[in-house]
């Protein structure tokens, strides 16, 4: 709704984010995630509705957009309430994943190249993040296994 923006729009700013930032974003919906860390129809039952599973995990992932979901709504009605604060979120959680130490040279110095890219300050090299993907799989795990299942 901030933007305006359809499905087709969602893959354009990912793709500019990712080669602007030279990051990878999420190739998968969290619920998707939440599916292969949980056991099916845990996050989206045999009518296509959201869980009360989802629902939490939803909340507690996104911003404060997540809070007009419930439990029983149609998994179509989630991607109007992605945000670009919420898109801010997931690019800062990847761009935290920046190394201490570059793997190239083991120099620590990171540097922007033109104001975007980060580079080795030594030897030039680009940084590389973790994925989306696997740091929304991580938290999963995480909550799995500390059993923090809302």
């Amino acid at each position: 709704r901030d933007l305006g923006a359809e499905s087709l729009d969602f893959l354009d700013i990912n793709y500019r984010l990712e080669q602007v930032f030279g990051i990878k974003m999420a190739r998968h919906s969290l619920l998707e995630h939440i599916e292969e860390v949980f056991g099916e129809d845990s996050a989206i039952d045999g009518s296509g509705q959201l869980t009360a599973l989802a629902v939490s995990l939803l909340r507690t992932r996104l911003d404060e957009s997540a809070m007009e979901l419930s439990p029983g709504m149609d998994m179509d009605e989630i991607p109007p309430l992605i945000t670009v604060q919420g898109m801010t979120n997931v690019l800062m959680e990847i761009l935290d994943t920046l190394p201490e130490k570059c793997a190239s040279c083991g120099h620590s110095g990171w540097t922007p190249d033109k104001g975007q890219r980060i580079k080795c300050g030594s030897c030039g090299a680009n940084a590389t993040f973790t994925d989306g993907d696997t740091l929304t799989k991580e938290w999963l795990t995480k909550v799995q296994e500390e059993k923090k299942i809302f």
